[in-house]
């Protein structure tokens, strides 16, 4: 259950469209956004920006396609833009995602994104549907690619240094396997009732040039 760290965080896309979404927290962040590319067996499409420490935050809209119906991260990008857009999940990269699959017992989903580029990016991930149903949770990703080739690549001077989950920490170790202070190892994170109306991921505070930044 070692080699675990913070993989990305994933934001949806509200009434305001991808494109729009995309300038908002640019502009908020200080930072630009590239084109991530489609998932076509998810029925969504992405725009990433890179952190540092080898994580990156991603924006990501459902497409009017019927792999949505079918993907259960399409229906959940879906559902929650129907909600409004906002924080959807944050995803924990494993080095082997074989006890994962093995402790939740079923096999992991086969992903990929082509970028604009042509390159098609690979992993395998698993937990989606725990997350649609407690979305305290991560989800799992194991990359098959080259690590130069994975969206954080580079990375930038933005640092995410904090995040607000709504949720109980006992449940979600429990869930991980280990402590969730290992794959957030360097983030502080606030632990939020989980019974006042929000679950999940709540806010994320960044570092940037232009000082800290809380997006909720």
């Amino acid at each position: 259950m070692f080699g675990m760290r913070l993989d990305h965080l994933s934001y949806v896309a509200g009434p305001e469209g991808l494109a729009s979404c995309m300038q908002r927290l640019g502009s908020t962040l200080g930072a630009a956004f590239t084109d991530g590319g489609l998932h076509p067996s998810f029925g969504t499409r992405n725009v990433v920006l890179p952190l540092a420490d080898m994580c990156y935050l991603e924006i990501v809209a459902a497409l009017d396609h019927p792999a949505v119906d079918r993907a259960p991260f399409g229906r959940a990008v879906r559902d929650r833009a129907a909600a409004g857009g906002g924080w959807l999940a944050w995803a924990i990269r494993v080095e082997d995602i074989a006890p994962f699959e093995q402790r939740l017992g079923r096999p992991a989903a086969r992903g990929h994104r082509r970028r604009p580029d042509g390159f098609d990016l690979r992993w395998h991930q698993i937990g989606i549907n725990d997350v649609t149903e407690d979305p305290q949770l991560p989800f799992f990703a194991e990359w098959d690619i080259p690590d130069t080739e994975h969206p954080a690549f580079g990375g930038s001077a933005i640092r995410l240094t904090g995040l607000e989950i709504a949720g109980v920490e006992s449940v979600v170790d429990g869930y991980i396997g280990v402590s969730s202070r290992q794959p957030l190892d360097g983030i502080g994170v606030e632990w939020l009732s989980p019974f006042d109306g929000d679950h999940g991921v709540v806010a994320a505070t960044f570092a940037t040039p232009r000082g800290e930044v809380r997006i909720d």
